[in-house]
């Protein structure tokens, strides 16, 4: 099912300042654009995409399916009657033709018939890669609907978008803040927890349907073996479509722990430390993408850290399921006085926290450090009912900085030569900030800050031995 995104009704706030006027001729312009599109929050992005894209492909409607974002893998932008009909499974069959990097044109079925249309896909490293779809209208009545093809120009200029798009999305997902993470994993949690209910229910009414008309009492054997066929299809489809969407969702084992030591292994190139990988045993288990983006993070911290001791000469890497959970155990043979303060730069702890996890810190003097990270594989039951509607969904990454500094308690001063900004650029952040979260004063900002994870707070040892 894809989820149907809603345009922005407003258009008065600083994201749309701009975005008229600009031609993707002009290298000015196209960076222009493509700085609206990255400015704007997730919830309003495919409207945006939409908006930008509509002069250099002329489109009706605009979909995505991607397995970058965990909320919604499939989602539509467009005319209620088109983009509400177009499904996930449609675009999972197009997917199969478009290559990475190499724009496609043609006829596909989207919303339940052909429709001409432009796809173009990306795949980041370390990512399940992403795919838009934008839906070009019938050039009229008759055999041939189909409009004339585009030129290559605006289709690679489409193609170099979408890779931007696709690889900043990426790295957000990888280096998400803890209360981002944790939102995320919510909402993937309960998605699958709705596929699964909707799965079921319309797979024992299809079995229902299967029955009589296998029943030898009815006399047309050929109506009763063509409705089999196509009940069985449908039967065919929906598993496939479930595990699609599972696909996106999560990553097996080994594919995590590879792409794990993809990214280990440059950091010890001209080190003369040696480094150990114990993949899981399990291979073949499923690992929610941001599970393991959180144990590649927390791995790529503590070795970060671990690389900073004298006297290091080995490195053990292990992950591991335990029950219903990841361990993941980074071990060193150095001094054994590493502490939690070395990885508070890459807020390890937070990381692990907003996934409901465990970091523990085990350091022996003269025998070397063990940091040991325990990630549930399955969201908690009280998280998903609050941590999925985040508040400050709506704020962009400065606007969410800003933030931050005003709950610590820090006047516009202060904010500004933290983030190296000045003072008046505080105050409009300041405003927009009070504007978004619909609060009336600076007091009421830092409260609801500080209920959705902020400020991030520094960590501490939460288990030290000597």
């Amino acid at each position: 099912m894809v989820e149907k995104v809603h345009g922005d009704d407003g258009h008065g706030d600083d994201e749309a300042a701009g975005a008229d006027g600009w031609s993707w001729d002009d290298p000015e312009g196209a960076l222009a654009l493509t700085a609206e599109v990255l400015r704007t929050p997730r919830s309003r992005l495919m409207p945006r995409i939409s908006e930008v894209l509509a002069g250099l492909v002329p489109h009706i409607a605009l979909a995505q399916l991607s397995g970058i974002c965990t909320h919604s893998p499939a989602s539509a932008s467009g005319p209620e009657e088109l983009s509400a009909r177009i499904t996930g499974a449609e675009l999972a069959r197009l997917g199969e033709q478009v290559t990475p990097g190499r724009p496609w044109q043609g006829e596909a079925v989207l919303a339940g018939r052909p429709r001409p249309a432009v796809a173009v896909a990306a795949a980041p490293t370390g990512s399940n890669g992403a795919l838009l779809v934008l839906v070009r209208a019938d050039s009229g009545p008759g055999a041939d609907r189909s409009p004339a093809p585009l030129p290559e120009q605006p289709l690679r200029v489409l193609q170099q978008l979408w890779e931007l798009l696709t690889t900043h999305s990426h790295h957000r997902a990888v280096d998400a803040a803890p209360v981002h993470a944790s939102a995320s994993r919510a909402s993937a949690s309960a998605r699958a927890r709705t596929i699964a209910e909707l799965g079921s229910a319309h797979a024992s009414a299809l079995a229902a349907i299967l029955a009589p008309l296998r029943s030898a009492a009815l006399d047309d054997a050929t109506a009763r073996r063509s409705a089999t066929d196509l009940a069985v299809t449908a039967l065919l489809d929906l598993r496939g479509a479930s595990d699609r969407d599972r696909e996106l969702s999560e990553e097996p084992a080994a594919v995590a722990f590879a792409r794990l030591a993809d990214a280990v292994r440059p950091l010890l190139r001209h080190s003369p430390v040696r480094l150990d990988l114990l993949a899981p045993a399990e291979s073949d288990r499923s690992v929610p993408v941001d599970t393991a983006h959180a144990a590649r993070a927390a791995v790529r911290s503590t070795v970060l850290a671990m690389l900073e001791q004298e006297g290091l000469g080995r490195l053990h890497v292990r992950w591991q399921f335990v029950g219903d959970g990841l361990r993941v155990v980074v071990r060193d043979d150095g001094p054994g006085l590493l502490t939690a303060d070395a990885l508070a730069v890459h807020r390890t702890a937070d990381r692990i926290a907003a996934l409901a996890g465990r970091l523990t810190i085990d350091a022996v003097p003269g025998w070397g450090t063990t940091v040991t990270a325990d990630l549930p594989l399955h969201a908690p039951e009280a998280c998903t009912s609050t941590a999925a509607d985040d508040p400050l969904e709506g704020l962009h990454p400065r606007e969410l900085e800003v933030l931050d500094q005003l709950a610590r308690g820090r006047r516009n001063r202060e904010i500004a030569h933290a983030l190296h900004i000045s003072e008046s650029t505080v105050k409009f952040h300041v405003a927009n900030i009070l504007a978004k979260l619909d609060v009336a004063s600076r007091g009421e900002a830092a409260a609801l800050a500080h209920r959705a994870g902020l400020p991030t707070p520094s960590p501490t040892p939460l288990h030290a031995a000597s």
